[in-house]
């Protein structure tokens, strides 16, 4: 741990962190790199930097800024969106369990996608309205239901893994009231992916890392104190029950936005802030670390499914399904070791 002093003020760095945060972006402009070279239209970095400044031709202008661009940014700010929400829910709640796509948020803001698409037949601004209002009203009823005598974590992990298996059974409805057309489109949404993502989504979620990163960031030392627990936070002269509402405010944010512009894409939430827990040896939460792991772990796994399968375009949420499901068995497996030991 290293001390920087600019005149009265002073910041306590961790070399570790600013090493693993350096690695990180630096695997991230990498797997940039890769993504927009190749494909079913090679490229060479030249022709992508010429296209950058307006030398390209009518192709390369096409794939690069068109196809390729708009998709590496929306997945760099839903990975790093997602990554967020989960570093401070499980910050909050001292739970790794705790994150948007296991406490509910994720699927309450699939319900209004899904309501939007099978009953109004409504295009991307009004799903990702509908989405992200169904989002927050989700989030209000599990922090209401969790509420008594303020917010327990268990409590809050438990009731939201309840509203979660409410809402996916509501989901499940919709789809069997729909149309054939509307329930395919639907399901589609429901795994979560980048394929035709453009610049349109580019904007609407880095409008909301915009207001909300910050605001995340700002926060990020009272939330490191609400880790030492209640009493100690409101020793240090944390109002505890305000600035967790604030926290909540900025994690529900962040998922329904993620998830009203890429669906409901799983197990990033819940991987990327231990991920970086444990390259950073932080105790704290991290949350800068936290959103560069989540977009780099969200851009490997688009790269790695539209490489390995280029004639069928698999949406990336398969990926980050079947790797995140394992990594939660192993965590459930590793907790439960834990728990026996005591």
């Amino acid at each position: 741990m290293k001390t920087i002093r600019t005149g009265p003020l002073s910041l306590r760095v961790s070399e570790r962190a600013v090493l693993t945060c350096l690695a990180v972006a630096a695997l991230t402009a990498v797997t940039a790199v890769t993504t927009m070279v190749t494909g079913d239209f090679p490229l060479t970095v030249g022709e992508v930097l010429s296209t950058f400044v307006g030398q390209g031709d009518g192709a390369s202008e096409f794939v690069v800024l068109t196809l390729r661009l708009p998709r590496l940014l929306t997945g760099l700010l839903v990975g790093a969106a997602l990554a967020l929400s989960g570093a401070i829910l499980q910050s909050l709640s001292r739970n790794p369990l705790a994150s948007p796509d296991i406490i509910g948020f994720t699927q309450g803001s699939a319900t209004g996608a899904i309501a939007v698409i099978v009953l109004f037949q409504g295009g991307m601004t009004a799903v990702a309205t509908g989405s992200a209002v169904t989002g927050l009203l989700t989030s209000a009823a599990v922090y209401l239901l969790a509420l008594k005598r303020g917010v327990q974590s268990s409590r809050l992990v438990l009731i939201g893994i309840g509203v979660s298996a409410m809402m996916l059974s509501v989901n499940s409805y919709l789809i069997t009231r729909a149309t054939l057309e509307g329930a395919l489109a639907a399901q589609a949404w429901l795994v979560g992916g980048l394929n035709n993502r453009g610049w349109d989504h580019v904007r609407v979620i880095a409008a909301a890392l915009a207001v909300l990163l910050p605001c995340a960031l700002w926060l990020g030392r009272r939330l490191a104190l609400l880790e030492m627990g209640d009493t100690a936070a409101t020793g240090l002269g944390v109002d505890v029950e305000r600035t967790r509402l604030a926290l909540l405010a900025v994690a529900v944010g962040l998922a329904a936005v993620a998830t009203a512009v890429a669906g409901p894409i799983t197990f990033v939430a819940l991987a990327a802030p231990q991920l970086a827990r444990r390259l950073t040896g932080a105790s704290g939460p991290g949350l800068a670390a936290s959103a560069l792991v989540g977009g780099l772990l969200l851009v490997v796994g688009d790269l790695a499914v539209q490489r390995l399968f280029p004639t069928t375009p698999l949406p990336v949420g398969i990926a980050t399904g079947a790797i995140g499901g394992l990594y939660l068995v192993w965590l459930l497996a590793t907790e439960w070791r834990k728990g026996s030991t005591r």
